[in-house]
């Protein structure tokens, strides 16, 4: 990592208490976590809802941290948690220590120069930025977003991770209100910026879909006027976006399922193996890429050809792009295939919104064997929750299903809407998770009989993974 002390140093606004030798030596990242400091790492000491990391201070300086920012001074860290002051090496004194990251990361990622793919959406962000990444390493090396590090804290550690050795960077850039993706397009600053879809989710703050569009077209905000801009052309809303809105005026690039005049790439002659994936071409300009996607789901073939479509504009062959495409393995709780014992499991529980939880379903339906959903509350959804919420249970009731499963206060609705769709319908309702898993545990047959597939989501505030997943594991 080519960035030094004296680059943090003039990128925090702070009070420097730094030796004048130590100043030009590099560093080799920036943590928030005590456990992650090895040597040469800037720390950050935050302070957290149940943590306060200065107490954490004297540990990371014996395991060799080059600095640490810190909003306490090492009186008040003597006095507080009993770290001798001599212990301390280098610091620098700042009111926000979360600030802080943000301008070195900021800082740091003016003196990249790799290209850096930024990834936003209402769904399959994680997805769409597995996808772009498994393309991308069949021919560079590749760091991308781990876990859910997409937001104002997340990002920036993330491009603290990027090293000499990183030849594109993929982030995955998640908000819920205005602004926030401009202050994180000030730090990634993307030479590549996708958008998978806009939705409905966030509408708390955000109003409705075409407050869900202003925001999540922040992103391009900070971007270079050579920058590429990669959009769904099968979204309503998306395809309002021309070159007036985009960095340089230059025409966006659309993907889609289908031929359309305005599509740079599209897939068609899609073959699905149901559960295990799908056959399709790609076509690109004049090329036809026939791709193995072995995710099931069109919409992990819409993530497929735009990874292509990244990847051409970043140099990839198309032998490299489909060798990328093939590698992809999905990730837990999202749209997971867990063969058990007696049934298969889709683990789709990390989060969920109306769209996410209707493609979902469309996923289930692609088994051929008895099908229940076990489907809970989702959160954000502003006013319109009882209605959204509503509106799944109706879907869900117009499908093949064969048993739902409805869990959470606001999943009430689901369950009424189910019911008035088809009255008939096995559908039934449990107001919290627990009472669920005590029947799961006492009689898991009359739930999730042998041999069935079984669908499990919710917003991550539902603890599903924790409660239901495991178990069904």
């Amino acid at each position: 990592m080519r960035f030094t002390l004296r680059d943090v140093k003039d990128a925090v606004k702070g009070e420097a208490h730094i030796l004048q030798e130590c100043l030009e030596n590099r560093i080799s990242g920036a943590v928030i976590d005590s456990r992650l400091v090895k040597k040469d790492s800037v720390f950050l000491a935050t302070v957290g809802e149940k943590v306060d990391a200065h107490k954490f201070i004297g540990q990371v300086f014996e395991k060799g941290a080059a600095l640490v920012i810190t909003e306490k001074t090492p009186e008040e860290v003597e006095k507080l948690y009993g770290v001798d002051k001599s212990l301390w090496g280098n610091f620098i004194l700042v009111k926000d220590a979360f600030i802080s990251l943000k301008e070195i990361a900021k800082s740091y990622r003016e003196t990249l120069n790799i290209p850096v793919v930024g990834i936003t959406g209402s769904v399959g962000k994680t997805s769409t930025k597995e996808f772009i990444a498994g393309v991308l390493s069949a021919k560079y090396n590749v760091l991308k977003t781990e876990g859910n590090f997409n937001n104002e804290i997340g990002v920036p550690l993330t491009l603290m991770r990027i090293t000499e050795d990183t030849e594109v960077a993929v982030v995955e850039m998640g908000i819920s209100d205005f602004e926030e993706m401009h202050r994180l397009s000030s730090m990634v600053k993307p030479d590549i910026a996708v958008i998978t879809n806009i939705g409905n989710c966030h509408l708390e703050n955000l109003g409705d879909r075409d407050g869900v569009l202003r925001a999540k077209t922040e992103i391009f905000d900070n971007m270079p006027k050579t920058g590429t801009v990669i959009l769904n052309g099968d979204d309503d809303k998306l395809i309002t976006v021309d070159k007036n809105r985009t960095p340089g005026g230059r025409k966006p690039l659309f993907f889609g399922l289908f031929p359309g005049e305005e599509k740079a790439a599209f897939a068609d002659n899609i073959i699905s193996k149901k559960l295990f994936g799908s056959e399709a071409s790609i076509n690109i300009g004049d090329e036809k890429l026939q791709a193995h996607i072995p995710m099931p789901g069109i919409h992990m073939v819409i993530n497929a050809t735009a990874a292509a479509l990244v990847g051409k504009e970043l140099g990839l062959n198309n032998e490299e792009i489909l060798r990328g495409i093939s590698s992809i393995k999905p990730l837990p709780g999202r749209n997971n295939i867990i063969k058990c014992s007696d049934y298969v499991l889709i683990d789709d529980c990390y989060n969920a919104n109306p769209a996410s939880m209707k493609s979902s379903l469309d996923l289930l339906m692609m088994a051929d064997t008895f099908k229940t959903a076990i489907l809970g509350d989702m959160f954000e959804l502003g006013e319109n929750s009882d209605n959204l919420h509503r509106e799944v249970g109706e879907y869900a009731a117009s499908t093949e299903l064969d048993r739902l499963i409805c869990v959470g206060k606001n999943s009430i609705n689901m369950y009424n809407g189910a019911k008035k769709i088809n009255p008939a319908m096995d559908v039934r309702y449990y107001e919290e998770v627990g009472k669920l898993v005590d029947d799961i545990k006492t009689g898991r047959k009359s739930i999730i009989p042998d041999g069935a597939t079984v669908l499990v989501k919710a917003s991550h505030g539902m603890k599903f993974t924790e409660n239901l997943v495991e178990l069904l594991k």
